[in-house]
């Protein structure tokens, strides 16, 4: 919490320097990292609201809690990403057609501070996250860590060579770096949305794993999916033979405790003793229309 606050105020001071340095140097390559900036503001206070709100407990209104406020986070930041990338190439074209006149004395120092407050940034939110809307934060500054990097070579190149056709070039590899990081945070965010198996765990293996315990019979309906980033969950039926209580609960007990070996933390599993006549490890939601 306190590194995401930290992290916004050094972006938006980030982005008022390139802003007053783009408009007196004129160039679009420092006002495509600016504005990366200001989506790294957005993307951050957003991380940080999402942040404050995942905290809060499971309740009547939210019996899963709030884990998906970070990854719905993380899409928006995802989708901001690459409509800044669209205006910047777009941009980019129209100054290859018609390249303006820079000024890199003013354009290179800006650049290098702006270089210089992302790499803090991005040593302050760390590398490692297990949570898809602080990566998502992460991957802006990251990006425009690179971004700013870009400029600093686009002031120089101009310096000693007067290229200015570089200005519209580095732009676009600006844009195609932010587009490439949007898209990463787009399809995390939408694979938990969706409810697909979360990488890293294969069904069939999982089901084979669980036959191995002694006393099953059969598993079918299984579903995994994630709560939250990083927060897989499991369900099946599991059918037993006709015994007490007591002793199919033993079962289930090993059942969680194979499941949490391999990450997953959270499950519910349905113990039967009459096995389904159309078992499948995937659950058929036509057959359950006619029961």
């Amino acid at each position: 919490m306190k590194k995401l606050s930290f992290a916004v105020g050094i972006t938006f001071f980030i982005f008022i320097v390139e802003i007053i340095g783009g408009l007196i140097s004129n160039s679009l390559a420092l006002f495509s990292d600016a504005g990366h900036v200001f989506t790294d503001a957005f993307a951050l206070i957003l991380s940080l609201i999402a942040s404050i709100i995942t905290k809060k407990p499971s309740g009547r209104k939210a019996t899963y809690g709030y884990h998906k406020i970070g990854i719905l986070a993380a899409f928006i930041n995802g989708v901001s990403l690459i409509v800044i990338a669209g205006l910047i190439l777009f941009e980019g074209y129209q100054r290859l057609l018609n390249p303006p006149k820079i000024d890199s004395d003013i354009m290179l120092p800006v650049a290098v501070f702006g270089f210089l407050g992302n790499l803090l940034m991005a040593w302050i939110l760390g590398h490692r996250h297990e949570d898809l809307n602080i990566k998502s934060a992460w991957l802006h500054v990251i990006g425009d860590t690179i971004s700013s990097a870009g400029v600093i070579i686009e002031g120089l190149i101009i310096k000693y060579t007067d290229w200015l056709i570089i200005d519209p070039i580095i732009s676009w590899f600006i844009g195609f770096i932010i587009i490439t990081g949007g898209v990463r945070v787009i399809k995390d965010s939408l694979w938990i949305f969706l409810d697909f198996v979360p990488k890293g765990f294969d069904v069939e293996e999982i089901t084979e794993k669980i036959k191995k315990i002694k006393g099953i019979i059969d598993i079918h309906d299984i579903h995994i999916w994630s709560i939250g980033y990083g927060v897989p969950a499991f369900s099946a039926h599991v059918v037993v033979d006709n015994q007490l209580l007591s002793e199919a609960d033993k079962i289930r007990k090993k059942i969680e405790k194979e499941l949490v070996s391999i990450g997953i933390k959270h499950s519910v599993i349905q113990v039967e003793c009459i096995k389904c006549e159309n078992s499948s490890i995937y659950c058929n939601f036509e057959n359950h229309k006619h029961h």
